[in-house]
């Protein structure tokens, strides 16, 4: 099978989750992924639980399908040698160590770029190579919060509150992701590759999107809303008498289609409400008088009302829901693979659906250095250097 990124070696020297996230993307489209680690395995997610299965991290499962495990010293020059060698022969090289300590290494883009000129080289650091927090580690929550993202989720009791994921982890990636596909694409026409410095702090404020720009347009500190839209009124969850339920009108006609079939279609030609700038202006009235009718019926009463009048609508689903939602199903977001610990496993798939080269899953996440030994016969190394490299401490 034909895959979008067949050909491509990866040099993963990342841990955790931005990283390792960003390189399963490329695995998955087909790119030959190489995890370094140290040896015995140094990725803090391997040990981050419970849960664990058979020894095996949930966490690590979630991010490191599709690679192949070499375990280096980098310490060590021999190690260093190693990663010189491959270097000749991949496309990109993927780190997220503290600022400076490639260079300190001697593996910094400087000097990997003299022995592969064509290499792309990505750098994901908590706050970017430059300006005043360079040499601060950056972990997704302390992220979070310095961004300006927790300020503005939660609501008014709650105090601010973090996502319910490493949200900053899981953009960085992605945006590793974008960056170094456009530097392969540009490496096409200029023969030469180039060094992308990534930050998880640039890529959280990135995503204040609309919220950001209310705030430098009007220089009014946005408040917590809890579900609710800063722009847009309703949209938010309510209450139903079995459970919760998220209503999202976007616009006038949808806003007068949600009162008639609540049946009370005068609230659409009420100036307070008629335009959506005059219901944001008048929100708590119109969420209280919303809430109290949403409260007349169950969950699934509203789903077959909201659909015959295509109204955009949605239950809150537990991760239980989620997982048995035929949609998911169908759409093959939860794939098994077999790992040689942890067995039969459960995993989330990928959301691209490529017509042409569509992603693969072609191994479970590695153990450490599994796949040392065939990695390094590759590159020139015989079976004595390679027990000699065990024996010595290097893989």
């Amino acid at each position: 099978m034909e895959t979008a990124l067949k050909g491509r070696r990866i040099l993963d020297l990342t841990r955790v989750l931005a990283g390792p996230y960003c390189s399963m993307i490329l695995g998955d489209l087909g790119a030959e992924v190489i995890k370094i680690e140290a040896p015995g395995g140094s990725d803090e997610t391997r040990f981050w639980g419970p849960p664990f299965k058979n020894g095996v991290s949930s966490y690590f499962l979630c991010a490191n399908r599709n690679k192949k495990s070499l375990t280096v010293n980098l310490k060590k020059p021999e190690g260093r040698e190693i990663i010189e060698k491959l270097v000749r022969t991949s496309d990109v090289v993927i780190h997220n160590f503290k600022t400076g300590t490639m260079e300190k290494l001697g593996l910094g883009y400087d000097r990997l770029k003299e022995i592969h000129p064509g290499l792309v080289y990505c750098s994901i650091t908590g706050f970017g190579e430059t300006g005043p927090y360079r040499d601060r580690p950056g972990y997704d929550f302390i992220i979070q919060a310095m961004s300006g993202l927790m300020s503005i989720t939660g609501d008014e009791h709650s105090g601010p509150q973090k996502f319910g994921v490493a949200i900053t982890d899981i953009l960085t990636g992605l945006y590793a992701c974008i960056g170094i596909q456009a530097a392969l694409l540009e490496r096409e026409a200029s023969g030469t590759g180039q060094k992308i410095d990534l930050s998880l702090f640039d890529s959280a404020v990135s995503a204040l999107v609309n919220i950001g720009s209310n705030y430098l347009m009007t220089g009014e500190l946005p408040s917590r809303l809890g579900s609710r839209h800063a722009n847009i009124v309703p949209y938010q969850s309510f209450s139903t008498k079995d459970g919760e339920i998220v209503i999202a009108v976007g616009n006038d006609r949808q806003f007068m289609k949600l009162v008639s079939m609540l049946g009370l279609p005068s609230l659409g030609l009420d100036p307070k409400f008629r335009t959506n700038a005059a219901r944001v202006e008048n929100r708590k009235e119109l969420s209280a008088i919303l809430q109290n009718l949403f409260l007349q019926e169950k969950k699934s009463f509203w789903e077959n009302a909201c659909q015959k009048q295509e109204i955009p609508f949605g239950p809150i689903q537990t991760m239980e829901d989620v997982r048995k939602d035929q949609q998911l199903k169908d759409r093959e977001m939860f794939i098994r693979m077999q790992h040689p610990k942890a067995g039969d496993t459960a995993i989330i798939g990928s959301p691209l659906k490529l017509s042409k080269t569509p992603v693969s899953y072609r191994s479970s996440p590695p153990e450490p250095g599994a796949d040392s030994a065939s990695i390094l016969s590759e590159i020139g190394y015989d079976e004595d250097e390679i027990q000699q490299l065990k024996q010595g401490e290097i893989i």
